[in-house]
């Protein structure tokens, strides 16, 4: 279960059961910082790696859920494992639907919560590579002329070279040229691969 540079997050006010933990993390070869309030946590540097947050839901002030709401609303992405000792079925539904990994009530095995970290860890790994992916497409799409993207959203749409010609008021081998360059700058290997990248961008006819 080891992780490169995976880093597991954790915040409770009651030191022991941070120090706990923390102890279970580390025996898997995992990183922990461990912090004592929400604040603490934010004031943090940031990760570069996957990572995850480990939160007790009654802490002093901002409770556990008021702060996953918190985060939400600040578009920090980051897979949250909530743990507590007064756990009842509307909380844990709360938390979920606001797209917690687990809930887990204290006292917990130390398997379910290396089993909760090792999902919410991969949830995390899975949405920093799709983020790095749609970075990357933004990147060769920002290359092409305001024509090539008219080009690539008709492409996209199933559109012939003739029937792009007549829409846009030019000629078909215009077209095709065209079509090629968005194709070499996408680096798209088929007219299939081209859609899937358009689905992904959510691109419009203008740039």
């Amino acid at each position: 279960m080891t992780e490169d540079r995976a880093t597991v997050f954790v915040i409770d006010d009651d030191v022991s059961v941070r120090d706990a933990i923390e102890g279970v993390v580390k025996s898997v070869g995992l990183r922990a910082q461990t912090f004592e309030s929400t604040q603490e946590f934010l004031s943090r540097s940031p990760s570069d790696g996957p990572n995850c947050l480990i939160l007790d839901v009654r802490l002093p002030g901002l409770s556990g859920l008021d702060f996953q709401h918190e985060l939400t609303r600040a578009n920090i992405s980051i897979p949250i494992v909530f743990v507590t000792g007064y756990g009842d079925i509307p909380m844990t539904v709360r938390a979920t639907k606001a797209g917690a990994i687990e809930f887990l009530t204290k006292p917990f095995r130390d398997q379910d919560l290396l089993d909760a970290i090792g999902r919410a860890l991969e949830t995390d790994r899975t949405a920093r590579l799709k983020r790095t992916e749609i970075s990357m497409l933004r990147q060769r799409f920002q290359t092409l002329t305001v024509r090539e993207c008219q080009v690539m959203a008709l492409v996209v749409t199933g559109k012939l070279n003739r029937e792009i010609a007549a829409e846009l008021g030019t000629v078909e081998i215009t077209v095709k040229v065209q079509r090629g360059h968005v194709m070499r700058k996408m680096q798209a290997e088929s007219v299939i691969d081209l859609v899937r990248m358009a689905e992904k961008l959510d691109i419009s006819v203008s740039k």
